[in-house]
């Protein structure tokens, strides 16, 4: 082939653009610096913890076009740290420059109906769900799914937030004035006994490199440990991996997508139920950034900046444990403890519910003893 048919090079990012300017985008820019990487922030929040590690930072609503606009003239590649994206901010800066996963990780994992429909088209399986839209809806779907059940808004839910348990007829009406009119899902009970999650990342080439399936564990539906190695037969872990790597190549997804699962035991052995996908690094992939010579943040800005992935080697065991409001006021205990690594958000105000930093406590693998 002659010099004149070969495709030329992307031009290297040398500068990331990442949008929200919480804990996932601040630990993402140190992460790019470590790679030589510059960040952008941009966040309409001024005392977004973020800005304290970037090389600058915008700080304006999401529909400013022209703040938009000066942001995209600035970086060469345009990430996320959450998947709640307006679309139409999507949209403007994909006209502008690479965003890296792409819009449609995003529109798929911003509806729970849309994103139960991808799974199950994929072959992974969910709880059974019906979309709700009225009390009928509600009784109709009820009718088919069964108690218990989850209602859930569609749309902007985390943590707990946005979602009702129904256990009888009596809870029909309240949980649908409880989505206040928003769009919603009902979703059957899952009675798993464990969660866990898959962490995959994906480089513009396709390839695709995915962490040890971590083991997590919920209070007040935060999460509040995450263990490594988790305690599944191997061939359940096998198949997590599966799952994570499938869903990044169904979506061409660049970047690192986590998928949530229920782990559930029956007769037939263990058995996997996708809860959700999140389009961005992940809560319970903190761990990583201890345990691994890569962290999920550092192979997250290699694939978006079109580097090469590496491996995500895991050189220790751990337990990654949240640091969930007034737990984060006392950093100097953990600071003392052997085997212990400390990660504090730089958040402006400690409030109930809120993550404030994480710990990493290590150990050598107990399989290399």
């Amino acid at each position: 082939m002659s010099d004149s048919l070969v495709p030329p090079l992307p031009p290297p990012v040398r500068t990331v653009g990442i949008l929200g300017g919480g804990q996932l985008g601040r630990m993402m820019a140190l992460a790019g610096a470590r790679l030589g990487l510059k960040s952008v922030i941009y966040c309409p929040d001024v005392d977004s913890p973020a800005f304290d590690v970037a090389a600058d930072h915008v700080c304006a609503p999401y529909d400013d076009e022209a703040a938009l606009a000066d942001f995209a003239a600035r970086v060469d590649v345009v990430t996320y740290e959450f998947e709640n994206v307006p679309a139409a901010t999507a949209a403007f800066l994909d006209a502008r420059v690479p965003v890296r996963p792409g819009t449609r990780s995003l529109a798929v994992s911003q509806d729970r109906l849309s994103e139960k429909t991808f799974l199950a088209e994929l072959g992974v399986p969910t709880a059974p769900f019906r979309a709700v839209d009225s009390l009928a809806d509600l009784e109709s779907a009820i009718a088919e799914i069964g108690f218990p059940a989850v209602l859930k808004t569609r749309r902007f839910g985390y943590d707990g937030k946005g979602q009702v348990k129904i256990t009888d007829p009596d809870d029909l009406a309240h949980a649908f004035e409880a989505m206040k009119g928003a769009p919603a899902i009902l979703e059957g009970w899952v009675p798993f006994r464990r969660e866990i999650s898959v962490l995959t990342a994906r480089g513009l080439d396709g390839r695709a490199v995915t962490f040890d399936v971590p083991e997590n564990e919920h209070a007040r539906h935060i999460l509040k440990y995450s263990r490594v190695p988790a305690d599944l037969k191997p061939e359940t872990a096998a198949r997590a991996v599966a799952v994570g790597e499938a869903v990044a190549a169904a979506l061409d997804h660049v970047g690192v997508v986590a998928v949530e699962l229920f782990l559930v035991e029956t007769a037939q052995g263990e058995r996997l139920v996708a809860n959700e996908i999140a389009p961005r690094v992940h809560n319970s992939g903190h761990w990583t950034e201890s345990a691994c010579l890569v962290s999920q943040f550092e192979a997250h800005m290699r694939a978006v900046a079109g580097l090469p992935l590496g491996a995500p080697t895991r050189h220790s065991d751990v337990v990654m444990e949240n640091l969930i409001g007034d737990e984060a006021r006392d950093p100097e205990r953990f600071l003392a403890e052997d085997g212990a690594s400390l990660h504090l958000y730089g958040k402006a105000e400690i409030r109930p519910g809120r993550k404030m930093g994480h710990v990493n406590r290590i150990r050598p693998r107990a399989d290399r003893g």
